[in-house]
């Protein structure tokens, strides 16, 4: 009995491949995103209000996942560099561009609901401590990054350039991870990715484990959209130059 081929991972590289993948992956990414964010949303902006900060401890349900995937994008780019400085994965500093922009987005709106949670609860819509201050170096970072994808008009220099600077922007996201543990700061430790289980209540752990979700589908929803839209502006490209040679 004849076997089925299957597809083996390399082909899932190809980006003739990628781009027929992105038409179904869009819209399904966006739904799940747009289910599951309002679940969330519901439960928990519904839930109890937080024995010390009352209410204004809901605002985690945004300011929470967006911190997450800000370090969790970055880290995903850094993998996309090595791909395209070790192992030149042809879809590596695609990846890498669509995804600095979503990145920074989500590094401002946690800096931004994080002063506007600030400031019932310390006091102060802004302090120069570990975690904060990382933070902001990483969003600094990623404006950095950005620029210097525009600074080049050939992309694989870009790519080359861009790859090195993440790698080496790295080194931040550890100190934003454990800026808490090894500095006096403001900012409360860790509560839900703990060794010894997470110390929040059920009725905001479940509802902030959903919103986590619901942001990242966001997420891959807009990362295949932008890499789609890189794919094929890199095309445009490629035929411009091709027309204007002919045309000698």
């Amino acid at each position: 009995m004849p076997r089925t081929p299957r597809m083996k991972v390399s082909e899932l590289a190809n980006p003739n491949r990628f781009m027929r993948m992105a038409k179904w992956m869009i819209p399904l990414f966006a739904a799940l995103a747009a289910v599951l964010l309002a679940i969330g949303f519901y439960f928990g902006f519904n839930a109890p209000a937080e024995r010390d900060q009352g209410i204004t401890a809901r605002i985690m349900f945004v300011h929470v996942p967006t911190a997450w995937l800000a370090l969790g994008v970055y880290t995903m780019m850094a993998i996309a560099a090595l791909g395209t400085l070790v192992w030149r994965h042809p879809l590596a500093d695609v990846a890498q561009k669509a995804a600095a922009p979503i990145g920074a987005a989500f590094a401002l709106v946690c800096l931004v609901t994080g002063s506007v949670w600030g400031r019932p609860t310390w006091g102060t819509y802004w302090e120069w401590d570990g975690r904060l201050t990382s933070m902001l170096v990483l969003f600094l970072i990623y404006l950095g990054i950005i620029a210097l994808w525009r600074a080049f008009e050939e992309p694989l220099q870009a790519a080359k350039a861009v790859a090195i600077l993440t790698l080496v922007g790295f080194i931040n996201i550890p100190i934003v991870k454990f800026s808490v543990d090894w500095w006096s700061t403001l900012h409360q430790p860790a509560s839900v990715f703990r060794l010894d289980g997470p110390t929040m209540h059920a009725s905001y752990l479940n509802p902030l484990l959903i919103c986590a979700l619901g942001f990242s589908f966001l997420f891959a929803a807009m990362l295949t959209a932008a890499m789609r839209n890189e794919l094929l502006r890199r095309r445009v490209r490629t035929l411009t130059i091709f027309a204007a040679n002919e045309a000698r």
